[in-house]
């Protein structure tokens, strides 16, 4: 599904709820705030952030309702549950509408300040802007994990992480640059000594042959996918950045593809689920040695 920004020419409803409805019509996971910019509660074990207003998901933070009631687990674009009898007070008392913006494939790049826009300005591709209280939102079309202060008076917004909506904002949204992932890695990644961008090609047949990946797709899909399973993993995320690494290793380490990009992403996502960067290297070195690469 293609997820499009909303129309500035579109008129903008009154109410949270409308606005809530307008912008699941064009594809942008949304949720109700209250003062404050904190999520509204849809359950009573909720209300007034008696449960920590975290993630609703299994093991995500102390909610444990029976599925996810508010915050960024709770956006959707389904009108019906939006309408729907148990979202009915948190729309009464709503002060304004949240978005997910990893659930709609979007980044946010969330600028504090003159000094941050500044940087902005002279260090990223210029995209959608929108105006906030203090500084700009920049928009890039692509999800990756979030992270707050990436650098003085910036927060990386998308994954698992919600925005209060304001207005459709300025300017033509460009695709996610690599300049905006590299910022949520908090130090420099470490380089296994095993990296996969220089071990050489062992095809199966055992002789020198082309790559075997259809598509540069492929790889990318593969990359994408193992960070989603990282930056999601609800419990175990040990055991799971290990498995991830061994199964893009098992994929791609023997045909000299992965480079030193794909890695740097692999290891941020972990990293951002709060792996240090010594776990990161020495899982990397145990799915080398456990594929015998």
């Amino acid at each position: 599904m293609h997820h499009h920004a909303p129309n500035p020419r579109h008129p903008r409803p009154d109410g949270p709820l409308r606005t809530a409805l307008w912008l699941a019509e064009v594809g942008l996971p949304v949720l109700p705030l209250r003062e404050g910019k904190r999520p509204v509660g849809n359950c009573p074990d909720c209300t007034r952030s008696a449960c920590g207003d975290r993630p609703t998901m299994k093991s995500a933070g102390p909610c444990v309702c029976a599925r996810p009631c508010h915050g960024w687990a709770a956006a959707t674009t389904d009108p019906t549950v939006l309408t729907s009898p148990a979202w009915a007070r948190p729309w009464a008392q709503a002060a304004a509408v949240a978005y997910h913006p990893g659930g709609a494939g979007l980044t946010v790049v969330d600028l504090d300040d003159a000094v941050a826009i500044a940087w902005a300005r002279q260090s990223l591709p210029v995209t959608k802007m929108v105006v906030t209280t203090r500084g700009e939102h920049w928009i890039y079309r692509g999800a990756m994990q979030s992270a707050n202060a990436v650098r003085p008076g910036v927060d990386i917004k998308s994954v698992m992480q919600y925005v209060r909506w304001i207005d459709p904002g300025t300017g033509t949204m460009q695709p996610l640059p690599d300049v905006v992932r590299a910022l949520v890695v908090k130090e420099p990644v470490p380089v296994p000594v095993r990296n996969p961008a220089v071990v050489p090609r062992v095809p199966a047949s055992g002789a020198a042959g082309p790559c075997p990946h259809r598509t540069p797709a492929f790889l990318e899909r593969g990359i994408a996918m193992a960070v989603q399973s990282i930056t999601g993993a609800p419990s175990g995320v040990h055991a799971t950045v290990f498995r991830m690494f061994l199964a893009v290793l098992s994929a791609h380490g023997r045909c000299g593809c992965l480079t030193d990009g794909h890695v740097a992403r692999l290891f941020a996502a972990a990293q951002a689920r709060g792996e240090s960067p010594r776990h990161c290297t020495d899982a990397w070195a145990n799915a080398v040695t456990a594929l015998g690469l």
